[in-house]
């Protein structure tokens, strides 16, 4: 990543705490799920002991499931190796208020052994080591994100007291575009803009979308580890601010049988040499694609279903995948097509491409680093583009994306693409985190068992 000047300085947080109007540092990394994982500091301390020096976290951090419980199964930490720590060291570039917080900075840190080497299964070093592999060529990422979330009444606390059900969403019904639908809750909207544009993020919109309560904010593509950072700097702060209002969203892919909430990763590649040249456009060719970019997208296709364990990670990601639902089911690109999953869009300098797969649960580190390993196979090979679909993907003659988590995960497992990208460290813990996933849903009873064979079985 190039040298870029962070949201708020080193000085000038300096200042700001020594006024006394920043008196709490959070230092946080992003674990296999994509939240937000690490330590509120004094600030004064933080910047005599942590900055220089780091601090600890235990390395369970990286092997735990989504509830936080102790599993088996990793490498990296068990009780067997008793369970030690992993150094945090915080990225000055990361650096910014929280303004939705009194008094606080956030710095993003990235995680390293006792003796300095990476933790190569940490999320964020994935990326880079992508980013690395994409840099040797003469390229850099640029990478949007577009959350969408639902909104409701009820706040976090009553919506866990009632087990989830009958809550109160924000609208009542498909507000897709409306200006009158997104009015009813501005106040909130308008809070998470301003207070993320505080924080150094570039607000682009806000939308309604198509379940009730549901809406989406757009902020301005970036590089992509920066993209990353504020996706996950925005889903944390997005939550919390909503539990100040007392009300809660979720980011969760499929929380109804209606639309679920899709995360469309859009992605450029740009020359490290002549900055802002987009490499995948080309003026010269009838569709405006450049022979990078095709092989490139060519790659996303390839790749596709051996990597849909990093675009989909949990059991609930594959219930969005229904015919007609703006979700994929086929391994298809087309031009401006939201039926397939791979969608080209604009021209000249915004020349990219969409990848439709990623629901709002995704870690966006891991999403992207398979984008680009997807696509550094498809230029490392010279793969061929296949044809456009042109009409209906839904309908057409196309590899089906994996319908279930088990499925993803045994293409992840088994994929040479996978391992010859990631390495098989990276492969074996994220395999094990499907695992055990798939090991707690199929011990759980759910309520459509006991509505179907309560009475009737």
């Amino acid at each position: 990543m190039a040298d870029r000047t962070p949201p708020l300085a080193l000085e000038e947080l300096r200042a700001l705490v020594a006024s006394g109007e920043i008196d709490t540092v959070v230092l946080a990394f992003p674990d296999m799920q994509g939240r937000l994982q690490g330590k509120r500091f004094a600030a004064q301390f933080f910047l005599d002991d942590v900055l220089d020096h780091g601090t600890e976290g235990c390395n369970y951090l990286l092997a735990v499931d989504t509830e936080m419980n102790t599993v088996d199964g990793y490498e990296m930490s068990s009780w067997d190796s008793g369970y030690g720590d992993f150094a945090m060291h915080a990225d000055l570039s990361t650096l910014r208020r929280v303004p939705w917080n009194d008094g606080t900075a956030m710095l993003i840190a990235d995680l390293a052994w006792n003796d300095g080497s990476p933790v190569v299964a940490a999320p964020r070093q994935i990326l880079r080591r992508q980013l690395e592999r994409l840099a040797e060529l003469g390229y850099t990422a640029h990478v949007g994100t577009e959350l969408e979330f639902i909104v409701f009444k009820d706040s976090y606390e009553q919506a866990w007291d009632r087990g989830y059900k009958d809550l109160v969403p924000a609208n009542q019904y498909n507000i897709d575009y409306s200006v009158l639908g997104t009015g009813r809750i501005e106040p909130l909207l308008r809070r998470i803009r301003n207070e993320m544009t505080a924080a150094g993020l570039t607000v682009e919109s806000a939308k309604g979308e198509c379940n009730p309560g549901q809406h989406e904010i757009v902020f301005k593509y970036d590089e992509a580890l920066v993209t990353c950072d504020q996706h996950a700097i925005y889903k944390t702060g997005a939550k919390e601010i909503a539990a100040q209002e007392g009300v809660s969203l979720t980011f969760m892919a499929k929380y109804n049988e209606r639309e679920g909430n899709s995360c469309h990763i859009h992605l450029s590649l740009q020359s490290i040499e002549e900055a802002g040249r987009n490499v995948m456009a080309d003026a010269a060719a009838s569709d405006g694609m450049s022979p990078v970019m095709r092989h490139f997208l060519a790659g996303q296709l390839a790749a596709l279903r051996d990597f849909s364990l990093l675009y989909a990670p949990n059991i609930n990601s594959y219930k969005r995948f229904q015919p007609g639902s703006f979700a994929p089911t086929a391994v298809a690109w087309g031009h401006d097509n939201r039926t397939c999953s791979l969608r080209v869009v604009g021209h000249g300098r915004s020349m990219r491409f969409e990848n439709r797969l990623p629901g709002g649960d995704v870690n966006p580190y891991l999403a992207v680093a398979g984008l680009i390993a997807a696509g550094l196979h498809g230029i490392e090979q010279q793969l061929e583009l296949p044809e456009v679909c042109t009409g209906n993907a839904y309908t057409g003659d196309y590899a089906h994306v994996p319908t279930s988590l088990r499925e993803a995960a045994e293409l992840w497992e088994n994929s040479p693409i996978a391992k010859a990208a990631f390495g098989d460290e990276v492969v074996a813990h994220y395999r094990n985190m499907a695992r055990v996933e798939l090991r707690a849903f199929d011990s759980a009873v759910t309520d459509w068992e006991l509505r179907r064979s309560f009475e009737r079985l």
